[in-house]
């Protein structure tokens, strides 16, 4: 039995180390460094200090943090009405499963940037968008969609979107096809077998999105940058800022511990209300 836990954990020692170096330290030191003394321009007094996080929830913050909240829980919440549809249509897509899943993570291969510029293009007045509207006759004038939180909505959508798809896609995989056929013989109509049936066993797939679609969401700031001229802003923004800008280490730290908290008690949500199986949605 010893050897055994020996031997497990000498093959677990590379990712254990890894984690220790790459994750635990780093994110103590950001701990640390979050309740020190602000001396200005990075400098750090090794003074205990609950300065940054009072600032973090002050009304100056506090405001754009719960802006982004609600900008990233929108987004969330229009990823899981498109990809809900879609991840069902591949789950039952047969002999082209694999290239509709092929298709879904292309956007992968593409660099984020890339992606995000090319929705400056399709938003901006004289853009392909507002051109099509006026050419057709929907329009008169130009639609101010860049520069907007309706830019930033599409831009989160459009970007995150693949992540949510997948763990939907899984869980709809690993549905067991009887359930349906017993429904239906106890004369269940689709809609109501669906609701009953295939909407709550896929519900792990979806909090599994919804997870890893809303925390980067809520930290991203290039969506903000490119499609806002940073005009409007994420807590990612604030953390950027904080850092680079502001050398002001102690605010960046306290939000990015708080964001941290935040990723770490949705995960334990997600353990807690869901079976061991529905854990490897989010692998």
């Amino acid at each position: 039995m010893i050897r055994t836990i020996r031997s497990a954990y000498t093959m677990l020692s590379p990712s254990l180390i890894w984690l220790l170096f790459f994750l635990i330290i780093p994110v103590g030191f950001i701990a640390v460094i979050s309740f020190t003394t602000n001396l200005g321009f990075g400098g750090i007094l090794y003074k205990f200090s609950t300065d940054a996080y009072r600032l973090a929830f002050s009304t100056l913050y506090a405001k754009v943090i719960w802006q982004s909240i609600v900008w990233a829980a929108l987004g969330t919440f229009l990823c899981i009405v498109i990809a809900y549809p879609f991840a069902y249509f591949i789950a039952n897509a047969g002999k082209w499963k694999n290239m509709l899943l092929l298709l879904v993570m292309v956007p992968f291969w593409t660099n984020f940037l890339i992606l995000i510029y090319a929705w400056i293009i399709l938003l901006n007045s004289q853009g392909l968008i507002n051109s099509l509207l006026i050419k057709i006759g929907i329009i008169a004038e130009p639609l101010t969609m860049l520069y907007s939180p309706y830019a930033v909505i599409i831009g989160i959508v459009y970007g995150f979107l693949p992540f949510m798809i997948l763990p939907i896609y899984a869980s709809l995989e690993q549905m067991d096809r009887s359930y349906l056929e017993a429904a239906e013989d106890l004369g269940a109509t689709p809609f109501r077998a669906f609701l009953k049936i295939t909407l709550p066993l896929s519900a792990p797939g979806i909090f599994a999105g919804s997870l890893i679609t809303f925390v980067p969401a809520l930290s991203v700031f290039v969506i903000t940058d490119l499609l806002t001229g940073g005009k409007l802003l994420m807590v990612g923004n604030i953390i950027r800022d904080a850092f680079v800008v502001e050398m002001n280490w102690q605010l960046g730290s306290a939000l990015s511990l708080l964001l941290t908290i935040l990723v770490l008690i949705s995960i334990y949500l997600f353990i807690k209300f869901t079976s061991s199986k529905d854990r490897n949605l989010l692998l």
